[in-house]
């Protein structure tokens, strides 16, 4: 295995940097950022499992940096504090990283592109298949908990998507796009903390692809929150549905 040593000469570090840069816009918007860098990691030479652990890492920085400059966007859930979705994203993620640690992540990865899938189709109702006089959906505190603390187990094994997931919960909630985007963001980033305690621990880290991953996606998460603040809202509806279903096809393609 290839843990990077010599990447910052390899001709491949431009790509890698692009598509990390392209990730951290993505995950400010709406998520998919893992589905990029990933495969750049991938073709860098690094095993699947390090690749993964790497993605968590690296991307973190970038995440958080997003998050924190959309938090005033931030908002509680119908039904639900942020407060209370924050810490059982936390409990999750750190769930999902000792899970990873232990077990192999080939049967989260086979269920990737139907997670997507189900997330986008669920967004794109919320967003344009409900009618605006129809009742948003009021889960009660425990169950959402439950799901919120079920999406950061997935964020912490895997993390591809967990985006989507949030996004499309909490806008058939009720919740508006764009304090839906800055609230999935920050939540994001507490399971990828979670996660990166458990992971900096892990020999599997690829640390010279991590650098150039984490420095790209930090950029990127910028320049995706400014759109995130700017873009019309539907227009900002269909491009998440559509980085949605461009994610779905490719999954399943390269499946």
């Amino acid at each position: 295995m290839r843990h990077g040593a010599g990447v910052l000469s390899d001709p491949m570090t431009l790509v890698l940097f692009l598509a990390a840069f392209l990730a951290g816009a993505m995950n400010a918007v709406a998520g998919g950022g893992t589905f990029v860098t990933f495969p750049a990691l991938l073709v860098m030479g690094l095993n699947p499992l390090a690749a993964n652990v790497t993605c968590t890492v690296a991307l973190f920085p970038g995440v958080a940096w997003a998050g924190w400059s959309g938090r005033a966007l931030v908002a509680d859930a119908p039904q639900v504090t942020f407060r209370t979705l924050l810490w059982v994203s936390l409990a999750g993620g750190l769930v999902g990283a000792v899970l990873l640690v232990l077990t192999p992540a080939a049967v989260f990865a086979r269920l990737v592109p139907w997670l997507v899938l189900f997330a986008t189709s669920l967004f794109a109702w919320g967003s344009f298949g409900r009618k605006a006089s129809a009742p948003a959906l009021r889960l009660h505190p425990a169950p959402a908990a439950a799901i919120q603390f079920c999406i950061g187990i997935y964020g912490g094994y895997f993390g591809g998507g967990i985006g989507f997931l949030m996004l499309a919960a909490l806008a058939v909630a009720g919740m508006a796009v764009r304090p839906a985007v800055a609230t999935k963001t920050v939540l994001a980033a507490a399971m990828n903390a979670a996660a990166v305690v458990v992971f900096l621990f892990s020999p599997a880290v690829a640390w010279g692809p991590a650098v150039v991953v984490a420095v790209a996606a930090i950029a990127g998460g910028q320049g995706g929150v400014w759109l995130v603040r700017r873009v019309n809202e539907r227009v900002l509806r269909g491009v998440v549905v559509a980085i949605g279903v461009a994610l779905t096809v490719g999954l399943f393609v390269r499946g």
